[in-house]
């Protein structure tokens, strides 16, 4: 990969209304705070809410801590996205067996969003757990900054 390239991360969860759009929105503020040139995009393994903006809740809990992700819509991923991206993150296990299996070999193999810690699935449950998703994010977002600013991702 051509080391000035501008990176490309797409966050992936379920039906991209919850958690993949949070860590987009969250991800596409905090990468131009910190002055990195970095595509983010998000979409689902399924294709429940495709063209759908992301769920009010999550619309809300985003809101709540400053990031504004209520014109996103929602996707579901591709075969061409393992080629486009150079980081593909699942925001758990479930999800990311589901890309395995989708990805056969493909590009960038997906890999867990928050290392071995899963994003949990706040759809059922209540707006803490919509905020929970936000702060997770956050972290997640935060080691990224760190890693695309490391030398080595920058050397190869």
């Amino acid at each position: 990969m051509d080391t000035n390239a501008r990176q490309r991360i797409l966050f992936i969860c379920m039906g991209n209304i919850c958690r993949s759009p949070t860590a987009e929105g969250i991800a596409r503020a905090e990468f131009a705070r910190a002055g990195l040139d970095v595509d983010v995009d998000s979409a689902g393994t399924e294709d429940y809410h495709v063209g759908e903006p992301p769920d009010e809740r999550a619309i809300r809990a985003a809101a709540a801590y400053g990031y504004d992700i209520a014109e996103l819509r929602a996707r579901q991923v591709t075969s061409a996205d393992f080629e486009r991206f150079d980081l593909v993150f699942a925001m758990d296990r479930m999800n990311l067996r589901a890309l395995q299996r989708f990805h056969r070999g493909l590009g960038v193999a997906p890999t867990l969003f928050l290392g071995d810690t899963e994003l949990p699935d706040p759809y059922y449950g209540s707006a803490r757990d919509f905020d929970r998703v936000v702060e997770l994010s956050r972290k997640g977002v935060e080691g990224l900054i760190r890693r695309l600013r490391s030398p080595k991702a920058r050397h190869g």
